[in-house]
């Protein structure tokens, strides 16, 4: 299986910035760029790990 490169897009809403990987629909926050960015690739790998493999064929493919 090839690896795709993944977008990370980082904006800040009020306090916090958000984080989302638009090619999976997964999105997290932190109180910075560098924890938002953080959680975000810990929230992509999780899915990685815990999804289907019918789903993560639809996002990821």
């Amino acid at each position: 299986m090839g690896y795709k490169q993944l977008t990370a897009i980082i904006h800040k809403e009020d306090d916090i910035y958000v984080s989302l990987c638009p090619e999976l629909d997964i999105a997290s926050q932190g109180s910075d760029i560098e924890e938002a960015k953080g959680n975000l690739i810990e929230a992509v790998e999780l899915f990685f790990e815990c999804a289907f493999d019918e789903e993560v064929k639809q996002r990821y493919f």
